[in-house]
């Protein structure tokens, strides 16, 4: 079924939008009368998708295959989209990642590289497209998530880097209250989808109150979106989480995600990952480099 168009169109740059939140959201802004550009790193998938959207729509979207966490993706995104003419009105922002395991047992690169993924690469799409989507009084969806809100053992890295896109956001937003832009940071708590598998995370079973349907996590970041919403945290738990104090973060948040994690802390008995757990994961795609400009050429 095809909801009714919006009151407000225009099109939409998906990242991520192979597979999870990004794939929902993609289909979340198809049906209320968005054209579309996906990003993500998996060409036959995001095929897909496409013929999906065009079935239910009669729009087939643009499909832009490429890995965001090379250097440079966002500005080879932009030029593959000046190229064509493409000027998204609203910019998503949902591809990216996470790590599972103790930092120490971790591939150093691989947790640089989920970095670059989380943040470097959200920063860089969002800076090369923003003077598009001002003009257009158009607007920001960054995927964060309510591991944004305090720290977490275990996933360490990938925490961190949500609490960035979270600031990021904020302070995006901030910049722009004039009217001219709309900022929303998404920030989800646990979701049934393949990022916890992928992750292989080999620990309890999360309660079921945190989990919240990816339809209605979709819902709620485009309705967010569209009525300038700062922070959207689906779930009545994630929310209270969310909005907990500081003392709280630490005191209980932290030490439950550890223990999720991790299970009860044994002394003297280090922690072993499976070989499985010790990769990336990305929702991203591979472009021909661009080759840098300016102060960049002068750069290793």
């Amino acid at each position: 079924m095809v909801a009714a168009a919006s009151s407000e169109t225009g099109l939409v740059l998906v990242t991520g939008a192979s597979s999870g939140i990004g794939e929902a959201l993609a289909r979340e802004f198809a049906r209320h009368g968005h054209s579309l550009v996906l990003v993500g790193r998996s060409g036959d998938r995001l095929t897909s998708l496409t013929d999906l959207i065009a079935a239910e729509t009669g729009r087939r979207p643009v499909v832009i295959t490429a890995d965001l966490a090379q250097r440079f993706a966002g500005r080879n995104l932009a030029a593959a989209l000046a190229a064509p003419g493409l000027k998204p009105k609203f910019i998503v922002n949902s591809a990216g990642g996470g790590l599972f395991g103790y930092v120490e047992r971790l591939s150093i690169d691989e947790q640089i590289a989920l970095i670059d993924l989380n943040c470097t690469a959200l920063t860089e799409i969002t800076l090369m497209l923003l003077p598009d989507a001002i003009a257009q009084r158009g607007g920001v969806l960054n995927v964060g998530s309510v591991a944004g809100f305090f720290p977490g053992p275990g996933m360490a890295i990938y925490f961190a880097t949500k609490a960035y896109v979270q600031s990021f956001s904020q302070g995006l937003r901030a910049e722009y209250n004039d009217g001219r832009l709309r900022v929303t940071a998404l920030c989800p708590g646990p979701v049934p989808t393949r990022f916890q598998a992928r992750a292989g995370m080999i620990a309890p079973k999360m309660p079921r109150l945190l989990y919240v349907d990816i339809e209605r996590v979709a819902r709620a970041g485009y309705s967010g979106l569209l009525r300038n919403r700062a922070v959207v945290v689906p779930g009545l738990l994630n929310s209270l989480m969310a909005q907990a104090g500081g003392a709280l973060y630490h005191r209980v948040c932290t030490p439950f995600v550890r223990r999720f994690h991790f299970g009860k802390p044994r002394q003297a008995e280090p922690f072993k990952p499976l070989a499985a757990t010790d990769r990336i994961l990305t929702d991203s795609i591979s472009v021909a480099p661009v080759r840098p400009t300016g102060r960049d050429a002068a750069k290793p």
